[in-house]
């Protein structure tokens, strides 16, 4: 979709005579995202947690593995009753494992909405910035290079990056 809109706007600026050209500039909001202290400060946070998690994530991990090892070398020695509560265990074990994955690192889980609460707003403030350079440059469109399919080629001349983040400093 991206393309097919990229492709749009290549056409609709060939088929404009030479008088209304438009102008169109581009950033790199991963560049930005690097140079503000507040994104920084917000990725280190969710490192902090991922890191965490992932850590729960191998203790439980572990502590099954460990458990079926014990299980897997005493069950002919067990009772029928002794074994069917180990195998309940080691399953009960295994789907606690696989729940607590699932709500902090799936597609709507904790890791997402703590991204959302922390980059949201950053990214609204980094929008704003953008929507203010290409006002002022009296900009038509602004692209950003960091996303792979938006832009093949870029004139250095039409990078507003440092004009974006020099607008952020200056907040």
């Amino acid at each position: 979709m991206k393309t097919f809109f990229c492709g749009l706007i290549l056409i609709a600026a060939a088929a404009l005579p030479a008088s209304a050209q438009m102008k169109i500039g581009y950033i790199n909001s991963e560049a930005i995202m690097q140079q503000l202290p507040e994104a920084q400060d917000a990725q280190k946070q969710l490192d902090g947690i991922t890191t965490d998690w992932q850590s729960q994530l191998a203790k439980m991990q572990t502590d099954l593995q460990h458990k079926f090892e014990d299980y897997d070398k005493q069950k002919l020695i067990m009772s029928d009753k002794k074994r069917a509560e180990t195998e309940k265990e080691l399953q009960d074990l295994d789907k606690q494992m696989v729940d607590f994955r699932t709500a902090k690192f799936g597609a709507n889980g904790e890791l997402f909405q703590k991204q959302n609460d922390l980059m949201k707003p950053i990214q609204d403030k980094i929008f704003k910035a953008v929507k203010d350079v290409a006002q002022e440059g009296d900009y038509d469109y602004v692209f950003d290079k960091s996303s792979s399919t938006l832009l093949m080629y870029s004139n250095e001349k039409n990078d507003l990056t440092s004009k974006v983040l020099a607008k952020l400093q200056q907040k």
